[in-house]
């Protein structure tokens, strides 16, 4: 599958804007550029080795601070590009039952 099999539009970066990724549990942390972003998800190019990232999923920091910040997982690699999908909640799980 490409990169340009997209659901939703992105945006591109004109300039480099460096962010990280960290693990779920703080563990590694990787350095990396965002090179394009939806509502849904995010193309990067990622700094150091890749084998960190086979755990599928893991935070992606947009601040210096951590206060922005996106959950996200693994969609594909490419050299040291990587896609990767936000993970958001459903606001209603399915085969909930209301209580009246």
């Amino acid at each position: 599958m490409s990169f340009g099999d997209r659901k939703s539009e992105r945006v591109r970066m004109e300039h480099r804007r460096e962010v990280n990724l960290v693990s779920v549990d703080g563990t590694w942390r990787r350095r990396c550029a965002l090179l394009d972003v939806s509502a849904t998800g995010a193309r990067l190019d990622v700094e150091g080795t890749l084998e960190v990232l086979k755990a599928g999923e893991f935070f992606l920091l947009l601040s210096s601070t951590g206060l922005a910040f996106r959950r996200c997982k693994l969609v594909r690699v490419d050299g040291t590009t990587v896609g990767v999908r936000f993970v958001t909640e459903s606001k209603k799980k399915k085969g909930a039952v209301g209580v009246s």
